[in-house]
């Protein structure tokens, strides 16, 4: 199912569940127990033929066992993949002891909502808030129920404002939200693991489920879709009732905000004094707060606000966009800090401090050996730089890559995005059918949101098929940005298909098989007398094949196979000698391209005798 047929079935399928808001719900437990009455069904049939198979041991013996061996894999296989169990949440317990006032929070909210009692309060590093059921007993229930703050969200909220976000979490476990959409979210996760181990098996038993889950789980999902959509609205309704529309809008408007101030300016901005500093000595988690009151009145808040307020609402996302929430709650978008000392953090109380620096401590160390990586790299990149700047200072003519290269460092390290910018102008005006030039230049301008970087990505494909992958998720990025997901999805689509693409290529050029094609190799006379003497020096080889396979997906790019053998006449074959042999080839041959190599001795003679017959294959 493509994501236009997705789209258009999600958006019949919820006109059909507000017509029928009571019927609409039985018919995705309906068409969930389809799926699991065909797979239960496909299941009892194996264990059947499992069980033929094994009764008829004395009889058929040998073909018995063959049959119990590969349908008893299977079964396993399968049922290992239907088996979903999910993990119970992680973050930092916080107990009413530690935290009165934000219990007594919780406590009145949940009053008010007759909402079930939470065996555990967590605090995360995530901007964000949830409740998670774990069922202590899988299929049979009895959940375990988490409460998840994040301490990011309640470091920029007021306590108002987080009222409202918890009430719209409550609001989803009072009215069993939680447990009917973990029991949702289980179900797809079987069904597109069960796929998932199907497409990487190749077994010749999927033909059981394959086809009837390539259709059944995009279908499946579009219908519960809906469910979880009206879910969100309803969960808002739910904030608006214990808290305001005020608080409600506020808290929707700072969580997509503050959510875009710390990922595209906050923690980015810690991250930049990797490049002149040799070790993390920042505590983010303990400066938040202050320093989003500081930066908030020279960072884009009010742009980061139209685009959000531009958001369709979409089905690549449960959650409506900001408007629609806004408009079914009544309200207008308003951003509102808390004021010093006033933010809904403090309700941790005692438990505010050792957990701020906890969180501080943590993060230093997850982020030091990559932090130090990026000192080192940087401080050897600005010296390449420099000696590039040099060299154009002194008057030297650089190339296209090493101009190129420069422009790079001049906006990593050189922190100049104007000057580079300048260059790659300057650059593509000189050469304006280079690929990376164009990808460089169009990239450079769409994180500028320059529509203008828009063609020179698309000239880069053309000039360089390499070039896709990364000039379709720059341009969908683009557009997401700029709330046009309409154009976002045809370039999320292309870029989903080119994944495939070169998967498929990925899976087709890591191994060989006798029933491939093998054509002669093409390399030149004087890089095979070398490959050939490299061979010679290597102990224990006795013979070594090399032909070219012939590849579905991008045939422009050679893909060679190096058979070789280490087995002699009258010598027992040795898996040592051979594995010694492929560490030798490995390390110390140098082969003309992309090379597969294997062994063609004992098991693998049936591929020695059909390279052998490829004309010139034999090179020692």
């Amino acid at each position: 199912m493509t994501n236009e047929q997705f789209d258009a079935l999600v958006h019949k399928l919820e006109a059909d569940a507000q017509r029928n808001p009571g019927l609409y719900p039985v018919k995705v437990f309906l068409l969930a127990g389809l799926g699991n009455f065909y797979v239960g069904a496909m299941l009892l049939f194996c264990f059947g033929l499992l069980a033929g198979a094994l009764a008829s041991l004395a009889t058929l013996k040998a073909f018995a066992v063959k049959i119990v061996i590969v349908v008893g894999a299977f079964l396993w296989m399968i049922l290992r993949a239907l088996w979903v169990k999910l993990e119970a949440p992680e973050g930092t317990e916080v107990r009413r002891g530690d935290a009165p006032e934000l219990f007594a929070l919780i406590d009145e909210l949940r009053g008010r909502l007759r909402a079930p009692r939470f065996h555990r309060v967590l605090v995360t590093d995530a901007f964000n808030a949830g409740v998670v059921q774990i069922p202590r007993l899988g299929i049979f229930g009895w959940p375990r129920n988490y409460l998840l703050i994040g301490l990011p969200l309640m470091k920029a909220f007021t306590i108002e404002q987080f009222k409202a976000v918890l009430a719209h979490e409550f609001g989803h476990l009072a009215k069993g939200h939680g447990r009917a959409s973990n029991w949702i979210y289980r179900q797809r996760l079987r069904w597109s693991r069960l796929l998932a181990v199907l497409d990487a098996s190749e077994s010749k038993g999927g033909f059981l489920f394959r086809p009837f889950l390539h259709w059944f789980a995009p279908y499946f999902n579009a219908y519960s879709f809906p469910l979880a959509r009206a879910n969100e609205y309803e969960a808002d309704a739910t904030s608006v009732r214990l808290t305001s529309p005020q608080a409600a809008a506020q808290a929707l408007t700072s969580v997509h905000v503050l959510g875009s101030y710390l990922a595209e300016h906050y923690w980015p901005k810690i991250h930049r004094q990797a490049d002149s500093q040799p070790q993390p000595q920042y505590a983010p988690y303990a400066s938040m707060t202050p320093a989003i009151a500081a930066d908030l009145d020279e960072v884009p808040a009010h742009s980061w606000l139209e685009r959000a307020l531009t958001h369709e609402t979409t089905s690549a996302d449960t959650h409506p966009a900001l408007r629609d929430r806004l408009n079914a709650i009544g309200a207008a978008p308003q951003l509102v800090l808390p004021q010093a000392g006033a933010a809904a953090d403090r309700l941790l109380g005692g438990a505010l401090e050792p957990i701020t620096q906890a969180f501080d401590r943590r993060w230093q160390e997850q982020v030091e050996p990559a932090w130090e990586q990026r000192y080192r790299e940087v401080q050897e990149e600005r010296r390449e730089l420099a000696e590039l700047n040099d060299r154009a200072a002194g008057g030297e003519e650089l190339g296209v890559r090493e101009v190129y290269r420069r422009a790079t460092l001049t906006h990593s390290a050189g922190h100049d995005p104007d000057a580079a910018l300048a260059q790659l102008r300057a650059l593509h005006q000189l050469a304006p059918d280079d690929a990376l030039v164009c990808f460089g230049l169009g990239s450079h301008l769409l994180q500028r949101d320059d529509g203008a970087g828009c063609p020179l990505l698309e000239r880069a494909m053309q000039l360089d098929e390499e070039a896709t992958a990364a000039s379709c998720q720059a341009l969908r990025d683009y557009f997401w940005r700029k709330g046009e997901q309409a154009q976002a999805h045809v370039w999320h689509e292309r870029l989903a298909m080119r994944h495939e693409l070169e998967a498929a290529a990925h899976h087709e050029r890591n191994e060989v098989r006798l029933s491939d094609t093998f054509d002669a190799h093409d390399v030149a006379q004087g890089d095979l007398a070398k490959l050939t003497a490299q061979l010679h020096s290597i102990l224990h080889l006795r013979k070594a094949y090399l032909v070219k396979k012939r590849v579905a997906h991008f045939p422009q790019r050679v893909l060679y196979v190096l058979g070789y053998s280490v087995s002699r006449p009258l010598r027992l074959h040795s898996q040592a000698r051979v594995e010694e042999a492929l560490r030798a080839i490995q390390e110390t041959v140098v082969c003309p391209a992309q090379t597969i190599i294997i062994n063609v001795d004992k098991d693998n003679a049936a591929f020695a005798r059909k390279l052998n017959k490829v004309q010139g294959s034999r090179i020692l």
